[in-house]
């Protein structure tokens, strides 16, 4: 499983990477802010698509 509580979209981008490989992935973190960072991940209803490029630095 790979899973967070709260954190921005920098937080998810590795974890995405990971959760390639796992049962169970709940990355939902940064819908749980108020403001997340730019530029953010954009979820999709339960699809968490791939991070935008530019996330990454």
């Amino acid at each position: 499983m790979v899973g967070c509580m709260v954190g921005t979209s920098l937080a998810m981008a590795p974890a995405f990477l990971i959760g390639q490989g796992a049962a169970f992935v709940d990355l939902d973190g940064p819908l749980l802010l108020a403001r997340d960072r730019e530029p953010a991940i954009a979820y999709d209803g339960a699809i968490m698509p791939l991070p935008p490029r530019a996330l990454w630095g």
